[in-house]
């Protein structure tokens, strides 16, 4: 199964020179989505890890499924003001414009090894943010994965020059 099949691409959006990979279709079909958290789970066997953190917010998916899939606990990175507990933030940009990422304080064992997750590997800037986020709470980061790294924006460059050991199911 060819999982890119699944994953449509969608010109110009949010801002011109954008493709968006749009993951409902993926999503849609059991097969397909199983088939992702397979493979997903099959590169996230080269990481020793405890917990997965799921980046707001289609990283929340396939994170959740993972984390079930693999038996390991699940924390989740929320855009601002999300969380009602103390949280630690970390601001980033995006090749659309500027965040922030928070993970609540209490959510984390202190010895927790934390594999970041998100679908789409693109310039990079959320996933280092995730890492500065997890690792200025006193965590370890294990590494990052993504369903899906877009080549030509050069993002594991960036997360290599931040020594982020990074594996992508699909390459486009």
């Amino acid at each position: 199964m060819n999982l890119l099949d699944y994953l449509p691409g969608i010109p110009d959006f949010l801002k011109p020179g954008v493709l968006f990979r749009d993951i409902s279709p993926l999503l849609a079909n059991p097969a397909a989505f199983k088939e992702a958290i397979r493979q997903l789970d099959e590169i996230a066997q080269q990481f020793d890890y405890t917990h997965i953190l799921g980046i707001e917010s289609r990283g929340f998916i396939f994170g959740s499924a993972l984390a079930h899939h693999a038996h390991k606990g699940l924390a989740l990175a929320r855009k601002p003001n999300k969380l009602p507990l103390a949280s630690h933030r970390e601001a980033y940009g995006l090749e659309y414009g500027n965040d922030s990422l928070e993970i609540q304080q209490s959510t984390l064992p202190k010895d927790a090894k934390v594999l970041l997750l998100d679908d789409v590997l693109a310039t990079g800037g959320t996933l280092i943010a995730a890492d500065k986020l997890i690792r200025s709470a006193g965590f370890e980061v294990s590494g990052a994965i993504t369903l899906l790294e877009i080549t030509f924006l050069n993002g594991n460059e960036l997360l290599e020059q931040n020594r982020i050991r990074h594996q992508s199911v699909l390459k486009s």
